[in-house]
């Protein structure tokens, strides 16, 4: 059993909870909690660390943890130690080291059905992880991301998608004007989530191949990025609303192209 948060194992557990830079160079994450535990694909486990009353108390996790792919070792630690690595303040009492998933911009595309969010220095990592979150329960076929983006491996970010980390695609783009580029040349037609859109978010035809670009929390698109859609489209507001959080945005545009899809 590991006893002390000086452990190296527990230090590395440490760094890479904190350093996007540590998870990059080991090609590892961390994903705490027992669903994300339960969900991640077995053939992305690279080892598991349970507090050591959690075995007491869990059962059916407990049973999970003796069904673990060969190679994979589960560690014990003492609560203290576990508490002390645990990146969440009331700590669940399992975190497992998960191999960093790589895509290619073509594993994101599926012809007509392609369905893809956009996004240019979206930093809350609560509002990335949303999104990735609804954008499965909408059926998108990945995420782009700009490199100034909140990094999608980061603790707070990957509890948020309560396990969509694992089944929805990502690229980041170095060059995010010259991917938007390369989308339109692959016939995929660009949407942008603008304050001064030309018309409702409703009206154009999301049935085709589609992807929609999402600006910052603060200043939305930068007029570089949004330059390049095919068309400007605006969410109505009410009241004194100026406008409306990203995540909740991206949200309504992605279910609006589901709800085209399902009535096709």
């Amino acid at each position: 059993m590991i006893t002390s948060a000086k452990n190296q194992q527990l230090k590395n557990i440490a760094l890479l909870q904190k350093k996007g830079k540590a998870r990059r160079e080991q090609g590892l994450f961390i994903a705490e909690g027992k669903k994300l535990f339960s969900e991640t694909p077995r053939e992305w486990l690279r080892g598991v660390y349970v507090a050591e009353s959690f075995l007491k108390e869990e059962k059916q996790t407990a049973r999970e943890l003796e069904e673990l792919p060969e190679g994979v070792v589960c560690e014990i630690v003492a609560d203290a130690a576990f508490a002390a690595v645990s990146d969440t303040v009331t700590p669940q009492g399992i975190l497992c080291l998960v191999q960093l998933p790589r895509y290619g911009l073509a594993q994101l595309l599926r012809g007509e059905r392609t369905q893809l969010l956009v996004l240019e220095d979206i930093r809350d990592p609560g509002n990335l992880g949303t999104m990735l979150r609804a954008g499965e329960g909408a059926g998108i076929t990945g995420v782009i991301l700009n490199e100034t983006c909140a990094d999608l491996f980061q603790p707070k970010t990957v509890r948020s998608t309560m396990g969509s980390i694992y089944r929805v695609p990502y690229y980041v783009s170095g060059d995010l004007c010259g991917t938007v580029r390369e989308l339109r040349a692959q016939g995929v037609r660009v949407y942008a989530a603008h304050l001064k859109g030309s018309v409702r978010y409703d009206a154009p035809d999301y049935t085709g191949a589609s992807a929609f670009l999402i600006g910052s929390e603060s200043a939305g698109l930068t007029e570089e990025l949004a330059a390049l859609a095919n068309q400007r489209i605006r969410i109505p507001l009410q009241g004194k609303v100026e406008s409306l959080n990203a995540a909740v945005s991206a949200a309504v545009l992605m279910y609006e192209v589901s709800r085209q899809r399902a009535s096709q």
